[in-house]
């Protein structure tokens, strides 16, 4: 089993933390683009009309029995529009996955994520870590969406929210290459951090 990367960025800062996972993890790194630059209006338009964007993908080279671990922002609780024509093109032939964002955070939780996750993959995710820039800030007071919303993340930041990630992910794919005892299910950790 490879582990594999599959990441998708509108600020730069899923695409910093891909990169840093995929050097620690030793994996694969596939990057999601597209060929004009993304506007805000065009996130919401999509959001809005439940549109799938044209994206930059092959997944040439991806086996059933790969881990994929996506890496992409959330927008407005929901998993980045640009992953919807990956998540189609993967569904039938996807193994074990896991879903790691950082997103704003303002408005707190993504409590739909993991069932959205499921619905787009047909399997609910082996880890799903929704990391927040709000958790970054200061608590006082109180991060609201103009002060996450053009975030970049630091040298820190991108070192802190690895080392997260990648104890969640040798911990799942440990999981995944232990034998299962009797009636254990290993469908789903969840770690909102």
């Amino acid at each position: 089993m490879k582990t594999i990367i599959i990441s998708y960025s509108f600020t730069g800062n899923n695409d910093a933390l891909a990169s840093s996972i995929a050097v620690a993890l030793d994996a694969k790194r596939i990057r999601i683009t597209e060929s004009k630059r993304r506007t805000t209006a065009a996130i919401f338009m999509d959001i809005l009309f439940h549109r799938t964007p044209q994206v930059v993908f092959t997944p040439a080279g991806i086996h059933p029995d790969d881990f994929l671990i996506f890496l992409s922002p959330v927008w407005v609780g929901g998993v980045a529009t640009p992953l919807r024509k990956c998540f189609k093109l993967l569904k039938k032939r996807t193994g074990p996955y896991a879903f790691i964002s950082i997103s704003g955070g303002a408005a707190g939780p993504n409590a739909k994520l993991g069932n959205e996750l499921a619905k787009r993959m047909g399997k609910v995710p082996a880890a799903l870590l929704d990391m927040h820039i709000a958790d970054l800030l200061p608590q006082d007071p109180k991060p609201q969406r103009n002060d996450t919303a053009g975030y970049q993340l630091s040298a820190k930041d991108i070192q802190t929210l690895t080392h997260q990630a990648v104890k969640v992910l040798h911990e799942t794919l440990k999981k995944y290459n232990e034998k299962p005892r009797n009636g254990e299910n290993r469908d789903f950790l969840t770690n909102q951090l």
